[in-house]
């Protein structure tokens, strides 16, 4: 047959169509309206990577690393054994004091969070549980999973801060064979710690059931640190027995708590059986990672290093969280109360048409050159089995990883935004204020977040004092003399 008689009896292309991934066609959907990482004029809230430069009182970024003559060839498909004994000797360091240590052969390495949860799906079968909402990535995980894996819908509710709670999951577990959820929670910024995790790593041990935590953000944890206590991080490897048989499996890398996206370096640690299956499956998908991201990741890993840039990250994060929970309250957005994360889950129940659905949030938003997260994609549907509006249609995710500057400007935007469509915008009582690059000292240790967030900065004059008495020209006037 002719080729052009081929050509014309084609009915499908060769190339099945593939849509953008969850925050992925946000940032698609901006750059149509001129959004550019580099212009300084847009506000991404959308974003889910941290700010990348040096903190105050945070130790020197790494700009460079000797390769060694090795390091031209392929590495192991699972990681150097160098790599992965600094990642067990990390979580011995910080979790496993007195306890049975990880090892070299409890640690896979790959090339990134999502290639690492790609290898864990192709190994992965039977009846798996998944919580929503939570992270947007795990939907193409779910849709392109063999056949043998079957995912199973743990719904949540607002009054358990969108969290399975360990009665429940004790409840679910007997009919599962795995439950995966991110700890901290993308997109609630809910943790689930101390008594509660020890009782998820019990529930796993008594069912043989294999707990999957993504515990990305890790070290992004508030609570002691708003007491002038330097906590530890967060993590199911703290509650587990034996490193060897629990079926526990920790998801992190230098991503998030170490600010290091670029280097897409990612690792998971478990029992040696299940860190065998993954490197199996990363032989096919990707035949390991970088060997050079290895060595720079192994002086981010040092002890000394990692324990500065912990104490900077938390100091210089808890600020803008409580500079951005302050405002967004003050203009009537019920949030989650963020004890973790870089992420504001916010409530539009309260705001009038068409601000009051992720979706017509997002695109009203994107007129001001403001960007964010619609809570829909954190709705995790596999195969779209589900039906109807998603429950997080009224609910966006705002991230405050942005340097503190580009976060104020995008908060002044809301207010003009929420402003222009009738909205009440009042400024809170008092303001976080500005001294140069950072906030005053006092906000970091005073601001708390209840329902009604006020941070302990006196106003300058009577002026400066907003009640509810205040019309919108009144909070317009006020306005100019704080930003």
């Amino acid at each position: 047959m002719p080729s052009s008689r081929r050509n014309s009896l084609r009915k499908k292309s060769p190339i099945r169509s593939v849509d953008y991934m969850g925050m992925v066609w946000v940032i698609a959907e901006a750059e149509k309206r001129g959004f550019s990482p580099s212009d300084p004029e847009w506000c991404n809230f959308g974003k889910g990577q941290p700010e990348t430069e040096k903190m105050e009182c945070g130790p020197e970024r790494i700009h460079s690393v000797n390769v060694d003559s090795s390091d031209f060839g392929y590495g192991p498909v699972n990681g150097t054994l160098e790599m992965r004994q600094a990642v067990a000797d990390h979580y011995n360091r910080l979790y496993r004091t007195g306890k049975k240590p990880y090892t070299a052969e409890n640690v896979a390495i790959a090339q990134g969070g999502r290639l690492m949860l790609s290898r864990l799906f192709r190994v992965l079968q039977g009846r798996m549980g998944y919580q929503t909402p939570d992270y947007a990535g795990y939907q193409e995980l779910f849709d392109s999973a063999h056949r043998d894996l079957e995912p199973v819908h743990i719904p949540t509710e607002e009054d358990t801060s969108f969290a399975v709670t360990p009665e429940r999951f004790g409840e679910v577990a007997q009919d599962l064979d795995s439950f995966m959820c991110s700890n901290p929670c993308n997109p609630t910024g809910h943790v689930i710690e101390g008594s509660d995790l020890s009782s998820y790593c019990q529930t796993a041990r008594s069912t043989d059931c294999l707990l999957v935590m993504d515990e990305f953000y890790s070290h992004f944890i508030y609570k002691d640190s708003e007491n002038g206590v330097d906590c530890g991080g967060v993590s199911a490897a703290q509650h587990v027995v034996d490193p060897n048989t629990d079926p526990v499996l920790v998801i992190d890398g230098m991503t998030k708590s170490f600010r290091y996206p670029g280097w897409r370096l990612a690792w998971a640690l478990g029992p040696p059986e299940i860190i065998k299956s993954i490197g199996c499956a990363g032989s096919a998908l990707d035949g390991g990672p970088s060997t050079v991201s290895q060595r720079m990741a192994l002086k981010a890993l040092d002890a000394d290093y990692m324990q500065l840039e912990t104490r900077a990250l938390r100091d210089t994060f808890i600020q803008k969280r409580n500079l951005m929970h302050s405002r967004l309250t003050s203009m009537g957005f019920r949030c989650m109360p963020c004890s973790a994360t870089f992420y504001m889950w916010c409530c539009l129940d309260g705001l009038p048409a068409p601000l009051n659905t992720c979706m017509g949030f997002f695109n009203a938003a994107l007129e001001k050159k403001i960007i964010v997260g619609p809570g829909k994609f954190f709705d995790i549907n596999p195969g779209g089995k589900r039906t109807g509006v998603s429950a997080f249609n009224g609910w966006i995710r705002l991230s405050f990883g942005p340097c503190v500057e580009n976060i104020s400007a995008g908060l002044d935007r809301m207010e003009e935004l929420l402003r222009d469509h009738g909205a009440l915008c009042k400024l809170p009582l008092s303001v976080p204020k500005m001294v140069g690059k950072r906030l005053l000292p006092n906000v970091r240790s005073t601001v708390s977040l209840s329902s009604e967030v006020e941070a302990d900065v006196e106003p300058d004059t009577e002026e400066e004092t907003i009640n509810d008495s205040n019309s919108d020209e009144d909070c317009l006037e006020i306005e100019s003399n704080f930003y």
